[in-house]
């Protein structure tokens, strides 16, 4: 079911380009975070509610794998959802679930707390990289769980789970998610370095609190937990989506409109804020949010992705496309994953003048410098793109996609929208309300 969902193809969209964009959105609730929230449910068998929860397939894919487990799930208004897990049901995910997100292995910390084994497909997601699940585990293992790795699936068993003091090699969000969620719960104290600290963890770790969970976030990635015996409901709002945020920034600078982000959060963009500003734009705070505008001509910038509080992996395709629109040329060097690029090749056929390179050029080296992956973009602008008929390979690659048809000339007809409707809500919805021509087209 959760394979074919994602795969049907029956609508896409019609989008005409060349007109500046100027309107509000409202940022829906970060859909990093209200998935790893939906999962930290699990950990109490009292009710728990999320405000801000965004309608979104990523979320329905999340609350349909915790209702196989026993969660009963109720939205109790626009936005709001409560679960309550009182019996874990199964302690299986369907094959379905194989390689549809990363979700299941968050869910193994939990389930072995609730009843001490846990059998999860192995995770998938967005084609962007290798994105191994191996610090989860040998983490988990160090806790004291004994874990089978099957060919698409992990079986995990244990009893009550061990502090322990574990040094993430690289600081993974996922994995320091993972031990967040096996902490709290187990025996003696866990020590987390080298821990991400990106706002979404940070939001996680917020929730727990609430729950009764003791979680000290200290200086130089470092986070400590003191396991606690039992969690307890609570209620939380999820943080508004900084992607969401950047992603229209990116679209009212390219355009040479004006959008503004209700709900937008400066602190958690502050690093996306001075790149963009460097390029021509400029933002100002508004009553609760954000706007954006393009201040000046754009001119090329050198930027580098990189962990929190760098330059977030997944502002980077809509900040390449507005690079388009830049003059001379900009360096984007991709350090988190080492294939993410993949995007760039439509967007070369609608006229953007991008080569990739196997290089780390303009800065210093990292993990994937000459290993094959071509994980640096070097961008040539202004160019004028002309409409094409794009199919969208991931959920970061969709909005950039988007943007990309409406800076250009003419119509282009974008498929694969599903990637996109993942991770945005109500994106046609939204787009429209900053001017912009968009139609779904459903295939008969």
């Amino acid at each position: 079911m959760a394979h074919e969902h994602m795969a049907q193809d029956r609508h896409w969209y019609q989008v005409s380009g060349g007109v500046p964009l100027t309107g509000t959105v409202t940022a829906a609730g970060a859909k990093n975070s209200v998935t790893k929230l939906l999962v930290a449910s699990l950990l109490t068998d009292r009710p728990c509610t999320l405000d801000l929860v965004p309608d979104i397939l990523e979320v329905h894919l999340v609350l349909d794998m915790l209702a196989e487990l026993g969660t009963k799930v109720s939205w109790t208004g626009p936005g709001q959802v409560t679960v309550h897990t009182p019996t874990v049901t199964a302690t299986a995910l369907s094959e379905a679930y194989s390689g549809v997100n990363r979700i299941p292995v968050l869910m193994i910390g939990p389930l072995l707390h609730r009843v001490g084994e846990a059998y999860l497909p192995l995770p998938g997601g967005c084609t962007i990289g290798k994105r191994p699940i191996d610090y989860h585990l040998s983490g988990l293992a160090e806790m004291g769980a004994a874990i089978t790795e099957e060919l698409r699936s992990v079986k995990v068993h244990a009893g009550r789970l061990n502090g322990v003091h574990f040094t993430l090699p690289f600081p993974s969000v996922g994995a320091t998610e993972s031990l967040l969620l096996a902490g709290v719960l187990a025996k003696g104290t866990t020590v987390i370095q080298g821990a991400a600290v990106e706002p979404e963890v940070i939001d996680l770790v917020m929730f727990l609190q609430k729950m009764g969970a003791l979680v000290n976030v200290e200086t130089d990635r470092t986070i400590t937990i003191e396991g606690v015996e039992k969690l307890r409901g609570a209620e939380h709002s999820v943080i508004p989506d900084r992607i969401e945020t950047a992603s229209f920034a990116a679209l009212a600078v390219a355009t040479g409109g004006r959008i503004e982000v209700a709900g937008a959060q400066q602190e958690h963009l502050v690093t996306f804020l001075n790149a963009m500003r460097k390029v021509g734009g400029e933002f100002a705070p508004t009553d609760g949010g954000l706007v954006f505008w393009r201040e000046r001509p754009l001119t090329a910038v050198h930027q580098e992705t990189g962990v929190h509080p760098g330059f977030m992996t997944d502002w980077q395709q809509p900040f390449t496309v507005m690079l388009t629109q830049a003059k001379g040329t900009s360096i984007m060097h991709e350090t988190i994953y080492e294939d993410r690029f993949g995007y760039t090749q439509q967007l070369a056929e609608m006229g953007a003048d991008i080569s990739l390179s196997d290089s780390c050029l303009g800065s210093g080296g990292c993990r994937w410098h000459r290993r094959g992956f071509q994980h640096t973009a070097i961008v040539t602008g202004p160019v004028a793109l002309n409409g094409a008929h794009l199919a969208i390979p991931d959920l970061r690659a969709g909005f950039s996609y988007i943007m990309a048809a409406l800076i250009a000339d003419g119509t282009s007809t974008v498929a694969g929208t599903r990637y996109l409707e993942r991770g945005y809500e109500d994106p046609v919805g939204k787009l429209r309300a900053v001017g912009a021509h968009i139609e779904t087209i459903t295939a008969q």
